[in-house]
């Protein structure tokens, strides 16, 4: 299925402002913000907290499948898709990370 088609079939993220990511030390490596040409990142990224918890290797492979055509462009292209470089890297190394939810309307 095209990533476009895998996002239909994702819950919404209307409720969301934005994810950070966080390293194992609590540093925020990444912010995907609720924003044009993040939304589709913020998605999949919320799915893939609410349905594993964190960014693991086994989410990281999961995202891959969902981003389906940006993958293999992503893997084309190193920095081109950052959101997806962030995942091959995951499955690469291991290194999970943490995700913590900014709610639409919270405040910093």
């Amino acid at each position: 299925m095209a990533f476009a088609d895998n996002l239909k079939q994702l819950p919404g993220v209307s409720h969301l402002a934005a994810i950070q990511l966080l390293d194992a030390e609590g540093n925020e490596v990444a912010l995907i913000e609720h924003k044009s040409g993040q939304i589709g990142s913020l998605t999949v990224y919320n799915h893939l907290a609410q349905f594993y918890g964190s960014i693991t290797v086994e989410a990281a492979h999961k995202g891959l499948e969902l981003y389906a055509e940006h993958t293999d462009d992503a893997r084309q292209n190193p920095g081109k898709h950052p959101n997806i470089d962030r995942l091959l890297k995951i499955v690469g190394d291991g290194n999970a990370l943490r995700v913590k939810h900014v709610f639409a309307g919270q405040a910093d």
